[in-house]
């Protein structure tokens, strides 16, 4: 049952359903809101009100929406707010909802490809996940999700990068010439530890038990909590700390700040093919070859499916033929 009244200069419609209840909008004449009104009225015997027709709304529209609604929950919520603002200024979020074929989706793909599997293999998951929850719960009328027809690319071999001889050596000289005093600290008890540059840099000094040789992670990137015990290196780094500053934090660095350090160190010190995230991969190989077993490792790492462990191990064989 449909209403019309006059306001402030407008008219406005309402609509009254057993099914939505009540809904209303203005309009500046009374022809366009009897006209909303007919449509609204054709959607609710077809079924379909409420919904979003493929050819009204874009993927960069639903990225946007997805943006805001979906993304600030998640715990990599920056992380993703990058990769959608990048994602929306390709010419793919240009397309309709209805134009996004499998076609369409497999050239964006190969397309995306030039910038890296991994790069590429983000977007895709983004893309799934944003049509998934639009078809699900924003009342987007695909039949199929298109993200679900195409190839994704192969992941890209796990790297076995680890420091070689002299390199530790080099990190340290360059570390000389490094303004900030906690830059060389966190890299030492990352080695020490297999902890993430995350959960060093967010470690706080609540969470640090000197006497018992435990830090401990609230959250960590795998959702859950764990205590990391601490080298007799890991606990002096920590002692020092203390003495240095009387901060919350052992490392008061922002993020993007120890991220340009380390880039300027590690171009110093000759080292660009070094990540940041190959110090744990140094770590937990060494926590091997100390001859720790496969769970005592799983502790200290964070791990819970030894196939993942695995792939941040990369042992020498020089090692291995002592134990021989």
């Amino acid at each position: 049952m449909a209403t019309y009244r006059k306001r402030g200069g407008k008219w406005q419609a309402i609509v009254r359903h057993k099914t939505i209840g009540t809904t209303s909008r203005s309009f500046h004449t009374k022809q366009a809101a009897i006209k909303w009104v007919i449509s609204v009225e054709e959607q609710l015997e077809a079924g379909t009100f409420g919904t979003l027709r493929p050819t009204h709304i874009t993927l960069g529209e639903l990225l946007e929406r997805f943006s805001f609604e979906v993304t600030p929950a998640k715990r990599g919520a920056t992380t993703e707010l990058r990769r959608l603002h990048r994602l929306m200024r390709d010419p793919v979020s240009s397309l309709r909802a209805s134009q996004l074929t499998s076609q369409a989706i497999a050239a964006f793909r190969d397309c995306r490809l030039l910038d890296g599997r991994r790069t590429c293999h983000y977007d895709l998951i983004l893309i799934r996940h944003c049509l998934k929850i639009a078809m699900n719960e924003w009342g987007v009328m695909l039949s199929s999700n298109p993200v679900d027809r195409v190839k994704m690319p192969p992941s890209s071999p796990a790297r076995n990068r680890r420091l070689e001889d002299g390199e530790f050596e080099r990190l340290k000289e360059a570390s000389k010439q490094t303004k900030n005093p906690h830059i060389w600290p966190v890299i030492v008890f990352a080695i020490e530890t297999g902890m993430r540059r995350g959960e060093i840099l967010g470690l706080q000094w609540e969470h640090v038990d000197l006497d018992r040789r435990i830090a401990f992670l609230p959250l960590t990137k795998n959702g859950s909590s764990r205590e990391v015990p601490l080298s007799t290196k890991a606990a002096l780094v920590l002692a020092r700390q203390r003495q240095r500053n009387d901060t919350p934090s052992p490392f008061p660095v922002a993020p993007n700040a120890f991220r340009l350090a380390w880039d300027r160190l590690r171009s110093r010190a000759g080292l660009s093919d070094l990540r940041f995230h190959d110090l744990r991969h140094e770590a937990i190989s060494r926590f091997f070859e100390l001859g720790l077993n496969i769970p005592e490792v799983a502790v200290i790492s964070g791990h819970k499916d030894p196939r993942m462990l695995f792939r941040y191990t990369h042992l020498r064989a020089e090692e291995i033929v002592h134990k021989l």
